[in-house]
């Protein structure tokens, strides 16, 4: 063989393995992305792209007419299959993942054509899955919500700043639904406001409870009531003198969003302390 059919041989198989070599890293898992540490992925499939939040909402069926909007930790991911592999059915993909879920004692809530929505209690503990099966099995996109309240990191000083800036301030503290008994994980807030008066002692608060529109008003109101008397309660609980303070509830009177999309309603849903 001549010097230039060598090289040009060479380069062939240069320019082969580069292409193969793209194919390849093509195939990889996007970057920064990977399974659900419950739900791991089909065999050979890789994930193309995924969105996560520590806070969300999404919309699952629960009945083929009903949908429920779930707020949490949510997990959105897509997979793809590798090239030159079988392709399972988009059947298969979906009962897949059914089996998986009823394994851990959970069920099915809906199924439609290309789409299943699976829910799992555990130790208290919500999971909300849908699966969505594309191109006779070769795509699926999985979302994963683990129900729970919007964890908000906020300290005496920037309440005492809101305060003397706008005399007010808007707080997410999370509520049992329906209840007025205050979640474990919002209990970081309520010690943050008694810091807030045990700091500033003249400082007087109205704490004034808000729902969204959802449901019978007069009921809102009475819950939003009830909330705000449980955060002054809690309050007293720590040494707050209770002249200090009072509890008055809006229910869904003063909204500071549109309550026709979930992300407003969600907005609406607070309580808020007033500077006196």
């Amino acid at each position: 063989m001549n010097k230039t059919k060598a090289s040009g041989l060479i380069l062939l198989l240069s320019a082969s393995l580069f292409c193969l070599a793209g194919v390849a890293l093509a195939q990889d898992d996007a970057e920064g992305c990977k399974d659900h540490p419950v739900l791991s992925r089909m065999k050979n499939f890789f994930i193309t792209n995924c969105v996560s939040s520590d806070f969300d909402s999404a919309e699952f069926y629960v009945t083929p007419e009903e949908t429920q909007t779930v707020e949490g930790k949510k997990l959105d991911i897509s997979y793809e299959i590798k090239e030159g592999v079988p392709v399972p059915s988009e059947l298969q993909i979906r009962r897949n993942y059914i089996n998986a879920v009823k394994s851990l004692g959970g069920s099915v809530l809906c199924e439609f054509d290309n789409l299943v929505f699976l829910k799992v209690v555990k130790n208290s503990r919500e999971m909300w899955v849908s699966v969505e099966t594309h191109d006779n099995g070769a795509t699926y996109i999985m979302i994963i919500l683990e129900k729970g309240g919007m964890v908000q990191e906020v300290t005496a000083s920037d309440m005492l700043s809101a305060l003397n800036a706008d005399g007010f301030i808007a707080l997410y503290i999370n509520f049992d639904t329906g209840q007025a008994k205050i979640k474990p994980e919002s209990q970081s807030i309520v010690d943050q406001i008694a810091v807030l008066l045990q700091d500033n002692p003249d400082l007087r608060l109205s704490v004034e409870g808000h729902t969204d529109n959802v449901g019978n008003a007069a009921s809102n109101k009475t819950l939003s009531e009830q909330r705000a008397k449980a955060v002054v309660a809690a309050l007293v609980g720590k040494g707050v003198a209770a002249g200090r303070l009072s509890a008055v509830g809006w229910g869904a009177e003063k909204p500071v969003a549109d309550n026709r999309a979930e992300e407003g309603r969600a907005k609406n849903r607070r309580v808020e302390i007033v500077k006196k």
